[in-house]
């Protein structure tokens, strides 16, 4: 059964709030939920209030289950205005929306875990004067920078920072409403990045963010090296036995969450030879027990960290000892982080998920 857009967005924006919740990868809190479609025969669950999941929709569901960049230099060519004459002008964000970039970005807030990871990425690291509470933890930003709710944001005190520009993630105006609109209105330069959900899109906004930031070069650098680590890795799997079921779950029991088709991660597990268990539903969904227990998958995926023992959960459920991955203990941790979060890190991601569909060959 499909959910609506409006949930799928609550959803996705829960998934990157919730890796960036943790530490690396440390443990997560519980989502919050609310009444959501599920898929199987039952059509809702309804969920109790837990923490510190994405910003309430009273008619949504929440579910906050959220690699490793190295610092770098920032580089010398490091704003629009320095850029290279051949280099793209940047009239639009990612979301279309029209934007006047400023002559120089030397005070930068990233507001969305994936933006901060590609700023560093990029090299600008040392400019980011703020970001969203969930980007506090990710590796190369400046201790002690000022931190905003992505939702709610302190319009006021961010406009007080003197920022050149601020990246958004698009998931912030979820609920209809922009809670940027204000600092906008100051003339402060917003660019808006959509929560992509394939990976040609993650390289492409990539790539965006190098050219307003003036670094071409560096960003197609980036995104060659994540396509030659996905066809690395694609290139061993090619030589395994494909078809494997697999099952992954980015919410826990009791209010379980996973996706379908229209995500990178659905894409990722394609790319392995995998088979989603739910590639046939849309988006981002709630599932119920009967689901899982009837589509039998041979491997279980998790990358929820917001209890302390995911794996140990899922082989101790009522009823799931009858399930292939059950029986043959092929239920795996994949990184929170990596995995929720559409940046470049994805591959660590797909590593670690082919390191669990075919265990030994690499």
């Amino acid at each position: 059964m499909k959910i609506s857009k409006s949930v799928a967005a609550i959803l996705v924006l829960a998934t990157i709030l919730a890796v960036a919740a943790s530490c690396g990868g440390d443990k997560q809190e519980q989502p919050t939920t609310s009444t959501v479609a599920d898929t199987s025969a039952q059509s809702t669950v309804s969920a109790q209030n837990t923490q510190p999941s994405s910003p309430e929709q009273s008619s949504a569901a929440q579910n906050e289950p959220s690699a490793a960049n190295q610092t770098e230099t920032a580089p010398n060519a490091s704003t629009s205005a320095d850029a290279k004459a051949n280099d793209p002008v940047i009239d639009m964000d990612r979301d279309g929306n029209p934007i006047t970039l400023p002559a120089t970005m030397e005070r930068i807030i990233s507001m969305g875990p994936s933006n901060t990871e590609v700023l560093v990425a990029l090299g600008f690291a040392d400019r980011i004067i703020a970001t969203d509470t969930y980007s506090e933890n990710v590796p190369g930003i400046n201790a002690g920078i000022s931190l905003f709710s992505m939702m709610s944001p302190d319009g006021e005190q961010i406009i007080s920072l003197a920022p050149d520009v601020i990246f958004v993630t698009g998931m912030s105006r979820a609920g209809g409403e922009d809670p940027f609109k204000i600092i906008a209105d100051a003339g402060i330069c917003l660019v808006y990045m959509p929560s992509s959900t394939s990976i040609e899109a993650i390289k492409e906004d990539i790539r965006f963010m190098a050219a307003v930031m003036g670094v071409v070069d560096k960003g197609e650098e980036i995104v060659v090296g994540m396509e030659k680590e996905i066809d690395d890795i694609v290139a061993v799997t090619k030589t395994l036995d494909a078809g494997r079921k697999v099952y992954f779950e980015i919410g826990a029991a009791p209010y379980m969450y996973s996706f379908g088709h229209d995500t990178f991660l659905n894409e990722m597990i394609g790319m392995l030879g995998g088979v989603n268990i739910f590639a046939d539903q849309n988006s981002w969904i709630s599932v119920a027990d009967e689901a899982v227990l009837a589509a039998d998958p041979d491997i279980i995926l998790t990358s929820v960290n917001y209890i302390d023992d995911p794996i140990g959960e899922i082989k101790s459920r009522d009823g799931w000892d009858v399930i292939t991955a059950i029986k043959n203990d092929a239920v795996y941790y994949i990184s929170t982080d990596a995995s929720n979060r559409p940046s470049h890190n994805i591959v660590i991601a797909l590593r670690q998920m082919a390191e669990a569909i075919y265990p030994g060959a690499f």
